[in-house]
């Protein structure tokens, strides 16, 4: 009986997997593989179902349904490992680019070399200090901030494009 309801089954699941696969589920090699699976331990479990091909259906969409859902939640993972330090290439490149960025903020015009020090400032300063800390009024602190992140684009952009 197992070995009859195999063989018939088989060419309903291998269409059944590559329609729901090509909806989206996955591959159907995938899909086909968790629906014998599922077969597998009903025939353990409860004997073949009364419905073989209704019941085939059924667990190829349910089956399909899981992946899609899995596949929703899982995003791929293209950085360090959640928790890993970064090594010691990651830390000098990052301590050459924060020195590089400081000396284009100091060679920038007028306040703005204040200013920008102030908003890269690891004490993490709100405007309404910032402003009080460089005496302009807090309306002004955003307007001043763009005049200087213009020039410091401008004055990186020169340097850039000189190399």
């Amino acid at each position: 009986m197992t070995h009859d309801l195999l063989t018939t089954l088989r060419p309903l699941l291998a269409a059944e997997a590559g329609a729901e696969a090509h909806a989206g589920a996955g591959d159907p090699a995938d899909l086909e593989q968790a629906v014998w699976l599922r077969l597998l331990e009903r025939l353990a479990a409860a004997g073949p179902p009364p419905d073989p091909h209704g019941w085939l259906r059924r667990a190829v969409r349910a089956e399909a349904r899981r992946v899609r859902r899995t596949a929703r939640r899982e995003r791929a993972h293209d950085g360090e490992p959640a928790g890993a330090e970064p090594g010691p290439e990651a830390l000098a490149l990052a301590a050459a680019r924060g020195r590089a960025l400081r000396a284009a903020v100091r060679r920038l015009p007028g306040r703005c070399p204040r200013l920008l020090d102030a908003l890269l400032s690891p004490r993490d300063l709100t405007y309404r200090e910032i402003a009080g800390e460089l005496g302009i009024s807090q309306g002004s602190l955003g307007p001043e901030r763009s005049r200087c992140l213009g020039c410091l684009r401008r004055l990186l952009a020169g340097e850039v494009a000189a190399r």
